[in-house]
This record gives C-alpha cells, structure tokens and sequence, in this order.
C-alpha cells in the first residue's frame, strides 16, 4: 500500500515535497502493483519561521503533520497492510514511530545520523533531528509527542552514515545514544552489505521499520538529494543491503526519504529510484 507524506521540513516547498509525485508519475505503483491510499494532505509545511522555543522550522504544522501520519500510518497497519511511505523529508519518520506498536525495531538507513536537536541543529530542518526525537532525545513537544522513546535505542540500527569532521557533525556524533547500532559506510562496505543485510533480517523475531533515507547512495550515483555525503553505497550495493530487509516477514513496513526533484530536471534519477525500489520489492 502507497501513501504519500510530502513534508518538507524546510518550510520551503523543496523538491522533496514533489518526490512522491514525481516517483508515481515515473511509474512505481504500476511497477510495484501496488494499493494506493493517496496523499496525506496534512504532511504540506508552509512555514519557514524557526519557532524560538524549540528551534525547530514549522513547529505548529509539524505537530499537525505528525498527528496525521501517525492515524494514517496506524490504521493501514491495524487493517493488515504493509504501508510504502514515500517522503517528504526525514521529518515523516516520529509520525510514523507513533503508530508502531510497542519493541518494534527500528532500521535506519541515512547518511547522517539525523542526531541534532533545536539547539544544535545549523538549519532548524525537523528532518536533522528525527532520529534523536524517535529515541527520546530531541525536542518531542515540537513534533507531536509526549516525550520518552516511541523507539527504544538499543532497538535501532543506524546504518551507512559517514562520520564527518565539521563542527556540526562532531557535536551530531558525541549526541548519538551509545546503545544505537551503529554500521558506518565504511564499516557496510568492509563487511559486506549483502552480509549485513541478511544479518540484519535473520537477527530477531519481533516487528521492524525500515526507513530509507536516498542521500545515503553515494552521489556519484544519486546527487538528487539535498544533502549529499561522499563516500556512501553504490546502488549495487544498496540493493544488497535492502532486499533482505524489505523482503524480511517481520517488517510493518517501510518509509523512502529525501529525492530532491529540483536536482533531477530531466527525472533520470527519479525513474533510477523507481527500479531500485522495484527491484528492491518484488525482485
């Protein structure tokens, strides 16, 4: 089942907010033979303003985009579907973590650690931060949830980021809750990402999420996205590392984050996005 959650956490109307769009037009429900439950309309931010309590772009609407990913989210699971979020930003992901229920592990597949918060975070994007709202470390109140862990963090695993030496990054990484898992790209690529993913998807019997951040891929082969990071998987190697894991029977369902369409003026890239993930799904 596809649903789409445009948020852009920009406030900007970035091409992120046009992705979901743009990967229907390429083709991917018809490829996936996919149930489309449509759009959720509330996941549209229209506020650029950093809020100064939080420090957070948008807090208002994004409270309101969380609510309404999470009762969308929720009652696609609660009727036995497996839901395809198609993002939008990172911001998607606490609205989602909301409607999971409880032990649900958590596969998080970024080229950042998205371990910011309002202070610490240079741009005020709710999509630097989700991860660290999701573990009970970010400012909850500013995207719709109570506090406390709606993932508990020895139950994620943050998987392909690429440590950097920038102050923002320094800061991002002495925040990261050491019981994460953490797989750097380096450490994917000397291990093997086919290994890792049928690891991965062997380890446990309880229920997961894969969440898919694309600035993950290295942008030698993927550029559309807003923040690109060297050095990350090819798609060769993408497709290893994901397969086992969306294809695992305890997987609730999946979200796919951040093409950026304003970097894919010809949709290249998008219609590339829309064969790995088909590829990905149904082989």
């Amino acid at each position: 089942m596809i649903v789409d959650a445009p948020l852009d956490s920009s406030g900007a109307g970035r091409g992120e907010e046009r992705a979901p769009a743009a990967l229907r037009r390429a083709g991917l429900r018809e490829a996936l033979s996919a149930d489309d439950d449509g759009r959720i309309d509330e996941a549209l931010l229209r506020d650029p303003t950093r809020d100064p309590a939080s420090g957070v772009i948008g807090a208002a609407g994004l409270v309101r985009a969380g609510g309404a990913i999470a009762a969308r989210i929720g009652a696609l699971i609660a009727d036995g579907h497996r839901p395809l979020v198609l993002g939008g930003d990172c911001a998607i992901l606490p609205g989602i973590c909301r409607a999971l229920p409880p032990a649900t592990d958590l596969w998080f597949v970024d080229a950042h650690p998205d371990f910011l918060d309002g202070t610490t975070s240079p741009t005020g994007e709710a999509a630097d931060m989700d991860l660290s709202v999701v573990t009970g470390h970010g400012p909850a109140a500013a995207v719709g949830t109570g506090g406390g862990a709606l993932i508990e963090p020895n139950r994620v695993h943050l998987i392909g980021h690429r440590p950097s030496t920038d102050e923002s990054s320094r800061v991002e990484a002495a925040r990261i809750d050491p019981a994460i898992h953490q797989i750097t790209a380096a450490e994917l690529r000397r291990r093997g990402a086919a290994t890792v993913g049928a690891s991965l998807a062997a380890d446990g019997d309880g229920p997961t999420w894969l969440h898919l951040d694309l600035d993950v891929v290295d942008p030698r082969d993927l550029p559309a996205v807003t923040y690109p990071e060297p050095d990350g998987p090819r798609w060769a190697d993408l497709i290893a590392l994901v397969t086992p894991l969306a294809r695992a029977d305890r997987l609730l369902g999946m979200s796919v984050t951040d093409l950026n369409t304003d970097e894919d003026p010809d949709g290249r890239h998008t219609r590339r996005v829309v064969e790995v993930l088909t590829e990905v799904l149904v082989g």
